[in-house]
């Protein structure tokens, strides 16, 4: 069975690597007007993310516009949108899941082989909520790197990565490394623990018959 501070240690990694996948979802900066080449440095700064878009201006001051329609996005932005809610809900029912089966707990009852099973269960929802936070911020970052080097793409709508995509990548890596910790929960062939175990019972030893029996 898996040492509960491992348990734990994985769980809180987890639990980190949510909340920063929760905010680089609702982050506008998941990609920055850049100023490379040709381009002229203005006194405005144009960010979009999943849900809005946004102009900060020198002075401070920061105007957020939602986007009007999903229909008219791309298909990589609402693909992206897609996974990082995906990863979000993963994750909301991997916590519930793993809060059961961790040694610390009294949920999921006494047997500790089933609670260890549960752990490794939340270990899994945990990676693959990770995996589709991975896959949406990889995705997105890709789209940037293609229409930045894309000679069609006029000069001043070329954008570079934000702060929220490296939030969700790091997001994402904690989720898949604190799930992993959690899989070590699993037990092994014989039920990871010898408590219950049934042992056959040894045959008595008959002595043997000495001269002094039959006297």
């Amino acid at each position: 069975m898996a040492n509960s501070g491992l348990q734990l240690l994985g769980f809180a990694l987890a639990l980190l690597g949510w909340v920063a996948t929760l905010a680089a979802t609702v982050m506008p900066q998941w990609q920055i007007s850049s100023y490379a080449g040709d381009n002229i440095i203005t006194a405005v700064a144009i960010y979009q993310g999943l849900w809005m878009s946004c102009a900060w201006q020198s002075t401070g001051q920061i105007q957020c516009k939602v986007y009007d329609s999903v229909l008219s996005l791309k298909a990589s932005l609402q693909a992206t949108r897609a996974l990082m809610v995906v990863s979000i809900v993963l994750g909301a029912v991997a916590m519930g899941v793993a809060v059961m089966g961790m040694k610390c707990t009294r949920c999921g009852g006494d047997n500790k082989v089933v609670k260890a099973r549960i752990a490794m269960t939340g270990g899994i929802v945990f990676l693959v909520a990770g995996l589709a936070s991975l896959i949406a911020c990889s995705w997105y970052g890709n789209q940037i790197v293609t229409d930045f080097y894309n000679p069609l793409t006029p000069v001043n709508t070329k954008y570079e990565f934000g702060a929220a995509i490296f939030i969700g990548w790091a997001g994402a890596a904690l989720v898949i490394f604190g799930g992993a910790l959690l899989c070590c929960s699993c037990p092994g062939k014989s039920g990871g623990s010898s408590y219950g175990r049934q042992y056959p019972q040894g045959k008595p030893i008959s002595k043997a018959p000495t001269n002094r029996e039959y006297v």
